[in-house]
C-alpha cells in the first residue's frame, strides 16, 4: 500500500475509526485495536493489543484479541473493508452458537477470515499455527473448522460489495 491502511478515508474519518464505530454499531460488547508499536494513531483510550508474534501478520493480533477477550467470542474486522455494515455482522452474529463462530466463504470457496467471529475455544489451535509458522488466517479458518469450532455462511452475491478491500493504492480513494 505504501502507506498506513489505517490512516486512509472513506467518508472523510480514517479507516480505523470507521471500523471502530461499526463494531460498536454493530453491539459489539468490548473492542479492541490491534496495532503493531510504530502505529501511534490508536487514541489514548482506546484499548489496543499487540501482536503476540511480531511480524505474524492478523493471526498474531487475532491471538492478542482472543486471550484478551472477556466474551466467548470474537468479532475480527479488518481495517480495509471501507464497505462493511453493521446490519452484515449482526448477520454474523446470528449464525453463531455459544461457543461456536462463523466465517463467511466466497461462492470460490474461499474464505473471509478477517470479517469472523471466532470462538474462545479456538486460541489453543491458534496459538499451535503461529508456533508452527504458519501465520495464514484461512488456517485459522481451516483448523477451527475441522474441529467443529465454526460454521460457514456462504456470501451472498448482493454482500459482495462488502468484501472488497484495500490492498493496493489503486484500491483507495485519490487524495
Amino acid at each position: 500500500m505504501g502507506r498506513d491502511k489505517a490512516l486512509l478515508e472513506v467518508d472523510g474519518r480514517p479507516l480505523w475509526q470507521r471500523q471502530w464505530d461499526l463494531l460498536a454499531e454493530a453491539g459489539a460488547s468490548e473492542r479492541f485495536l490491534s496495532v503493531r508499536t510504530e502505529q501511534s494513531w490508536a487514541p489514548a483510550d482506546a484499548t489496543k493489543v499487540a501482536d503476540v508474534a511480531p511480524g505474524a501478520g492478523p493471526l498474531a493480533g487475532i491471538v492478542a484479541a482472543l486471550e484478551r477477550c472477556s466474551t466467548p467470542l470474537l468479532l475480527v474486522l479488518a481495517v480495509d473493508l471501507p464497505g462493511m455494515q453493521a446490519v452484515y455482522l449482526r448477520k454474523l452474529h446470528e449464525r453463531c452458537g455459544p461457543a461456536r463462530g462463523v466465517v463467511p466463504w466466497r461462492r470460490g470457496g474461499r474464505p473471509e477470515p478477517l470479517c469472523a467471529i471466532y470462538p474462545r475455544e479456538g486460541l489453543a489451535a491458534a496459538r499451535e499455527l503461529l508456533a508452527g509458522g504458519h501465520h495464514a488466517v484461512t488456517g485459522l479458518a481451516a483448523t477451527a473448522g475441522s474441529l467443529g469450532l465454526i460454521r460457514t455462511l456462504a456470501i451472498e452475491a448482493e454482500d459482495e460489495p462488502l468484501f472488497v478491500n484495500w490492498n493496493s493504492p489503486d484500491d483507495a480513494p485519490r487524495d
